[in-house]
């Protein structure tokens, strides 16, 4: 898990490739619309990195159907990878997320989780996001990576 602690930067040349949705919503604290993001109905095993900075934030088998429209998960990879702070805004309180080291606005997190779980729920934007299939995390240099996915299978929601 040495890679999830490493050392990752926004360069304007990342920005300069997101598409005006990805950057919406990681530059300009944006949200997509529930139910509309990439990554929402995903199952396939793998890890979710910064579509800005590529820092590993999210895993498949942290990953749940919260049901409120964004990809969720329990959890982040390496907690060093994400940062927390309040957000007032909408009148409303919540905790923003926001990827350490490319500085992408992710989400939210909220404690209505799994309680079997961490109690969390990450409610993440799938346009801050970039999925790495679990097959390919070696050739995109994530094979570090790999032995996250050697715990028993996680269940499907009944």
């Amino acid at each position: 898990m040495e890679r999830a602690r490493g050392k990752y930067t926004k360069t304007d040349e990342a920005v300069s490739r997101l598409t005006p949705e990805q950057y919406r919503v990681t530059q300009r604290d944006g949200t997509e619309k529930p139910f509309s993001g990439e990554y929402v109905d995903n199952k396939a095993a793998g890890i979710y990195v910064d579509v800005v900075s590529g820092e590993p934030l999210f895993t498949s088998i942290d990953k749940y159907d919260s049901g409120c429209g964004w990809p969720s998960f329990t959890r982040p990879i390496a907690k060093e990878n994400v940062t927390e702070r309040l957000d007032s805004s909408h009148g409303m309180h919540r905790v923003e997320v926001r990827s350490k080291h490319g500085d992408s606005h992710l989400g939210h997190v909220f404690t209505d989780g799994p309680r079997d779980s961490t109690g969390l729920r990450y409610c993440i934007n799938s346009a801050s996001l970039r999925f790495v299939a679990r097959e390919d995390m070696e050739a995109e240099g994530y094979g570090d990576l790999l032995p996250i996915f050697d715990v028993e299978p996680k269940k499907e929601d009944s």
